[in-house]
């Protein structure tokens, strides 16, 4: 898409394509084993208790000697696309 070997300036080439110049140089970080290892743990947590948010989350994983925060676990949630089903 952005060819950076091209006549036209890379600030060129993205204000023509629509896009912030930003995002033509970020490069997105791979998730560390630790997150994983979370993630998978937070995976398995959700199938069993489906109605767990981010808080419940963190206080069983904390039971099970993980350290984490409440805004660690909601963020890799939301990253997870998983979310807390509550009755309407």
């Amino acid at each position: 898409m952005i060819d950076p070997s091209a006549k036209l300036s890379v600030s060129r080439q993205a204000i023509v394509l629509g896009i912030s110049r930003g995002s033509v140089y970020y490069k997105p970080r791979p998730v560390s084993d630790a997150d994983l290892k979370l993630m998978h743990r937070i995976d398995k947590l959700h199938m069993e208790f489906p109605f767990a948010g981010s808080r419940m989350l963190q206080g069983l994983l904390i039971q099970e000697g993980f350290k984490v925060g409440r805004l660690h676990v909601a963020t890799l949630m939301k990253r997870m696309g998983i979310e807390a089903l509550y009755p309407t």
